[in-house]
């Protein structure tokens, strides 16, 4: 049986191989949280199985100046981006597979897929400059 943290590996012909910058895995969070508790080993986990994606933890509260205006209102909320573009902004279950999925079919949909909008492509910009240092 495959370990919940399994996400689909990238070969050179993929999207996020191909992709300057590769892919970022974003978790907005709040050190109050207990279900944000509680999905940050699993997304630790994710993090060390999959080291061709970027996978970011941001507490919105200790980290604002990040999240801007962005208003958070169910934990966990990520941020998904091929390294460029931000594709996806909204809560996931606090689930390994349920991230890996969406990782997965963002990866085979990004050649072709629109933005997550501005105000997740600005979250992602403040972020890679923050932690790209």
């Amino acid at each position: 049986m495959s370990s919940p943290a399994t996400l689909p590996t990238s070969t050179p012909q993929s999207p996020a191989a191909a992709t300057p910058g590769g892919w970022w895995a974003v978790c907005l969070c709040a050190a109050w949280c207990g279900t944000c508790g509680l999905y940050r080993p699993l997304f630790d986990e994710l993090a060390r199985a999959h080291p061709d994606v970027r996978f970011e933890w941001v507490d919105i509260e200790d980290e604002s100046d990040l999240a801007g205006d962005l208003d958070v209102e169910t934990f966990p909320t990520l941020l998904i981006a091929d390294g460029q573009r931000a594709l996806f902004l909204g809560p996931l279950l606090p689930q390994a597979p349920v991230l890996a999925r969406l990782l997965a079919s963002l990866q085979a949909a990004a050649p072709g897929s629109a933005g997550a909008g501005g105000e997740a492509q600005g979250v992602f910009e403040r972020v890679r400059a923050a932690r790209s240092q």
